[in-house]
């Protein structure tokens, strides 16, 4: 039994070697090493503001309401619960795996009762005979001289690896989407009292209208065209309500439980200021990003599953032994001279296989498709941050405009409202007016929910300050 053992262990401390993968060296980047230069990015030239990948979720996020409402969706939303669920899977498969590098050893005892028949026996021997044993074996151990069950156990870690930074992914995505579904609910909500505002202040003219109306001092042109604008505040003010309430069922999905009223914005301005980031190099992004992280970790499982692919050229040997004890008397289990061995190792060389050579051909090109896909993630990993930082260079100057814009509009109602009165003017100039700056005041809130979710999309797009494997996770 001490021999088999020693066999053993001399066959694993040889099949620990190398592999047949073949050496993994990470791609380089296929896009720029500057982010693009221009108009659209000068805000990215003039400003030196903290890098992304040191500012977690919650410095981020400084409104404090926010950041209660992203915290239970952390704790509460299912999509996020599948992902944390599947890395436990991973991982668990990739311990199944990796056990298979070990020799499994079982125990098994049995006992044997056993009436011959008396023509195969001589006259002498008994017809009725028992028989007890006791064996500790190992059961077709691959011995992996090639290392094709480490291969096995390697792609197995990176497809776990690359499962948990998916898991990266969906928190991040779900931070970011809470946060947009958040800042738009109080974009909803401001347009709500800009439009049951603009009612009031419509109706109200109206009423004056009507009164100057029947007293003979209006036309009922104008009463109806006063009307006209009652009627579209009124439209609007259902339509906003709704808008409304399907922001807040989206919020209340993403969080996976009904946000508390007080948790809600009032408005869009009454929520607090982002903190202000800045993308650094591009080389950044590939550190921070989970998709790439993942995408990468897939390409190595790709190359060691090359490995596997190669090793199966080679001849495979298993070794099968047992080691025990066996006796016609239970008692004497034990007893001198009882003990029992095996030792049955097996050879299997592919000879003619051509699938084997097939399959080796397959790996490589599934390497060469995850290669190509890396670099995709990569590409559209440079655009999206292209893309938000196009924008955030040319969104506060809209913003600077629209709401200048507001102003005017605001003079000029308020002048064309005073000639009306004076009777200089016709209401047709008060409406378009009117009409002007409520669509005006819309605009602004519009692109204020813009310039806040460009900033999400850039914290996003960026990593979201989020620690690589072995880091520390926000």
């Amino acid at each position: 039994m001490n021999k088999i053992l020693t066999l053993a262990l001399v066959a694993l401390l040889l099949s620990s070697g190398c592999t047949l993968a073949p050496e993994y060296l990470r791609p380089k980047d296929p896009v720029p090493t500057e982010w693009p230069q221009g108009d659209a990015y000068k805000k990215l030239q003039e400003d030196a503001i903290e890098k992304v990948a040191g500012i977690p979720w919650k410095e981020f996020f400084t409104d404090a309401k926010l950041r209660k409402v992203i915290k239970r969706a952390l704790k509460n939303n299912r999509d996020l619960r599948i992902a944390a669920l599947n890395v436990e899977r991973a991982q668990a498969m990739y311990g199944i795996q990796k056990a298979t590098l070990f020799p499994t050893v079982n125990g098994s005892g049995g006992m044997v009762k056993e009436r011959r028949s008396a023509d195969l026996i001589s006259a002498e021997s008994s017809r009725t005979i028992d028989q007890y044993s006791l064996n500790l074996g190992i059961a077709a151990w691959e011995l992996d001289f090639f290392g094709r069950v480490r291969s096995l156990s390697d792609q197995a870690l990176e497809e776990y690896l690359a499962t948990d930074e998916a898991r990266r992914s969906v928190e991040l995505a779900l931070i970011s989407q809470v946060a947009r579904a958040y800042l738009t609910l109080a974009a909803d909500q401001e347009n709500l009292k800009l439009a049951k505002a603009t009612l009031k202040s419509q109706q109200d003219s109206y009423d004056l209208i009507d009164k100057s109306y029947e007293n003979g001092l209006a036309t009922e042109l104008d009463l109806r065209r006063a009307q006209t604008e009652v009627e579209a505040a009124k439209r609007d003010v259902p339509r906003f309500t709704q808008r409304v309430a399907q922001d807040r069922n989206t919020l209340d999905l993403l969080v996976g439980k009904p946000v508390s009223k007080r948790l809600l914005p009032a408005k869009l301005s009454s929520v607090a200021a982002l903190k202000e980031i800045d993308p650094g190099l591009p080389s950044a992004v590939l550190l921070n990003r989970p998709d790439i992280a993942a995408a990468e970790h897939k390409l190595k499982g790709a190359y060691a599953y090359v490995g596997v692919a190669r090793a199966s050229v080679f001849p495979r040997i298993t070794l099968t032994a047992s080691a025990g004890t066996a006796s016609d008397e239970l008692s004497g289990l034990f007893g001198s001279g009882t003990g029992i061995w095996s030792f049955m190792p097996q050879l299997q060389l592919p000879l003619f296989d051509p699938r084997v050579w097939k399959a080796l051909q397959v790996s490589k090109v599934d390497r060469e498709i995850l290669f190509t896909q890396y670099e995709k993630t990569v590409q559209t990993a440079f655009k999206e941050v292209a893309d938000a930082l196009a924008v955030q260079g040319t969104i506060s100057e809209q913003l600077a405009a629209q709401e200048a814009l507001v102003e005017s509009a605001e003079a000029t109602y308020k002048l064309s409202d005073k000639r009306y009165t004076m009777g200089l003017d016709s209401y047709l100039s008060v409406l378009d007016a009117h009409r002007s700056l409520y669509a005006q005041q819309q605009a602004v809130i519009s692109l204020r929910l813009a310039q806040l979710a460009n900033q999400v999309a850039l914290y996003t797009v960026l990593g979201g300050g989020q620690a690589k494997q072995g880091g520390k996770k926000n």
